[in-house]
């Protein structure tokens, strides 16, 4: 009887042990989300007819662009709303102002998640 009662209080015991569980850092999950936001705007704008991840074809690559707004500590967003002058390949800006007209139809928060879709792509 003493034995039983012996593997019943450790079994009670090692089931009690509960270690909390890792909680998921709400902001990774926050990011990872709007970067998927921006990625769906990216693509319902045709931003993809200017721009690609890794090679110039109309307008810089998105790499090209995240690493130079990194660098300089710049906004897209604000660059998106004609707010700043750009940074990247200034010469292509009048060509390619008109497509900002899209932009300002948009969300500060569509904005931020295009920025931020467009900054996962840095070096």
């Amino acid at each position: 009887m003493k034995y039983y009662f012996f593997i019943l209080l450790i079994i009670f015991f090692s089931a009690c042990k509960n270690e909390p569980s890792k909680p998921q850092d709400e902001n990774q999950v926050a990011s990872v989300a709007t970067v998927e936001k921006g990625l769906i705007l990216f693509q319902e704008n045709n931003c993809a007819a200017c721009h690609q991840p890794d090679q110039k074809v109309i307008g810089p690559s998105m790499q090209e662009i995240a690493t130079i707004y990194k660098k300089e500590n710049g906004s897209i967003v604000s660059f998106l709303k004609e707010e700043a002058d750009p940074i990247v390949d200034p010469k292509m800006y009048e060509s390619m102002k008109i497509n900002l007209q899209v932009t300002k139809t948009m969300s500060d928060e569509e904005l931020e998640s295009l920025e931020l879709y467009f900054l996962s792509h840095s070096k």
